[in-house]
């Protein structure tokens, strides 16, 4: 009397239907379902290859900033750990016998996705250990390698005039402190006076600054808030709010319109606090420094594996998508070609199957790819020894990573996994996690869990996320 349900049992798991009978391991991250959200998921021994769980592992849904492991792997498999991005100082003028540099002076962008103020400083000690003294010229960044880069999501389209975040910075080759202005806030002299408003970085603020932060008494909260916003190709940060009588200094970042326009305001102003007089202005530049060109300085960036900790660890996302127009061996490089590259690595790995990734760092919903492909991935970083240990590094354990939101589920979960994630609320909800887990005998395994909802369902918060899968999860390192 068995055999007729058994056989259509059997012909329905073949057929792949996305039964609840099929969520085996995935029990509680399954009842999403009942609420409109789809859902894809699988975990695995990685010794053996066992599947503990899954749940429609093959359908491609959106991985948000799990798209950065993607970006980490690759980078890792071209590069190796130790790779080092290059800026520099360089003129195809001539440094006469007064230290005068009769030429322009060009910085090249070198594609380092973490240079800082503090490089510049840098340079500028290294162009003085030259004897350049003054240059009678112009200062001219060059973004040859790629910038300004054409957007693709609305947030950093709508950057190019106005901003309130920092995560939606453009990108160029030469962009410096992740693309963003910095606001320092501190409390006025007594309640009810303005704040101080000063620049992080620079004694003389480089961007117009309107100042409607006013000081409160001890005690009472502290509020800001900020918005950039861009006329005639002046950026202005409108800073709100109130700060406490007895605060201390609050950064505030917002993105810039141009961060090529950015690096060359700040390089020329640093030169002059160093005492480097320039007689032309700033410019910048889409074609290479001139082939007659020499180096005046260089700095380098910190080591691939110590930038791909940032990336994921921070989930940031212009370090990602800068890291990916690295990839582009071709200059002028766009979103589109670096995530092409992006595919064309992960369609490589055996059994990945199809994907598509218009950037690295996930900021669209148009990304898609599969949990059996993240598990593929996560799969093949693991057998790469001399790889896995940096790509892992950027990964966070919930007992003890930066992002708070993930510290829930039981212990067994809190010390045994090793997670990142990914979210979106716009144009619908994205919830992704991918990772390893490894059992108490040591074994490792790897999982992902890709959630996305749509115009009509409801606000999903991490903890109806995090607390099912922690429960599946923490049953699969148990039996196992």
């Amino acid at each position: 009397m068995l055999r007729p349900f058994v056989a259509l049992l059997a012909a329905l798991l073949l057929a792949g239907l996305p039964l609840k009978l099929m969520a085996a391991g995935f029990d509680h991250v399954a009842r999403l379902a009942d609420r409109g959200f789809a859902i894809g998921a699988q975990a695995q021994m990685l010794d053996s290859g066992k599947v503990l769980g899954e749940i429609d592992p093959e359908r491609r849904l959106s991985p948000a900033s799990v798209s950065k492991l993607y970006l980490a792997a690759a980078a890792l498999e071209r590069w190796g750990p130790q790779h080092r991005f290059t800026t520099r100082l360089v003129s195809s003028g001539t440094l006469d016998g007064q230290g005068v540099l009769q030429g322009d002076l060009v910085l090249e962008g070198g594609g380092d996705p973490a240079l800082t103020s503090e490089d510049l400083w840098r340079l500028i000690q290294g162009l003085r250990q030259q004897g350049v003294t003054a240059v009678n010229g112009d200062v001219i960044v060059s973004q040859w390698r790629f910038g300004p880069v054409e957007c693709i999501t609305t947030d950093r389209c709508d950057s190019r005039w106005r901003s309130s975040n920092s995560y939606d910075a453009l990108l160029s080759s030469a962009g410096i402190n992740y693309g963003n202005w910095c606001a320092s806030v501190l409390p006025g002299a007594r309640v009810g006076a303005p704040a101080r408003v000063m620049s992080c970085d620079i004694l003389t603020p480089l961007v117009e600054m309107e100042n409607r932060v006013t000081t409160v008494a001890t005690g009472q909260n502290t509020r800001l808030e900020a918005e950039r916003v861009t006329r005639d190709d002046v950026d202005r940060l409108v800073l709100g709010g109130q700060i406490a009588l007895n605060s201390n200094q609050h950064p505030l970042y917002r993105s810039s319109s141009d961060p090529g326009r950015q690096t060359g305001l700040t390089l020329l102003a640093l030169l002059e606090q160093a005492g480097v007089e320039v007689g032309g202005g700033h410019a910048t530049s889409t074609t290479p420094p001139p082939s007659s060109s020499r180096e005046l300085a260089a700095v380098e960036s910190e080591t691939l594996q110590t930038l791909l900790l940032s990336t994921l660890n921070h989930s940031n996302n212009f370090m990602a998508d800068m890291l990916s127009l690295d990839l582009v061996e071709v200059p002028r490089a766009s979103l589109v070609q670096a995530g092409r590259t992006l595919e064309r690595f992960a369609e490589a790995l055996p059994g990945h199957g199809p994907l598509t990734l218009l950037s690295g760092s996930g900021l669209t919903t148009e990304n898609r790819t599969s949990a059996r492909g993240v598990n593929k991935l996560l799969e093949a970083m693991y057998r790469r020894a001399a790889l896995f240990p940096s790509f892992v590094a950027g990964m966070q354990t919930p007992a003890n990573g930066p992002m708070r939101f993930i510290r829930r589920g039981s212990e067994v979960f809190q010390h045994h996994v090793m997670i990142k994630t990914g979210t979106l609320n716009q144009p619908f909800a994205v919830r992704s996690i991918g990772g390893y887990f490894r059992t108490r005998s040591g074994r490792w395994g790897s999982f992902s869990v890709l959630i996305n909802g749509n115009h009509s369902t409801p606000y999903l918060s991490w903890s109806e996320v995090l607390d099912p899968l922690a429960q599946d999860l923490t049953a699969m390192i148990l039996d196992n």
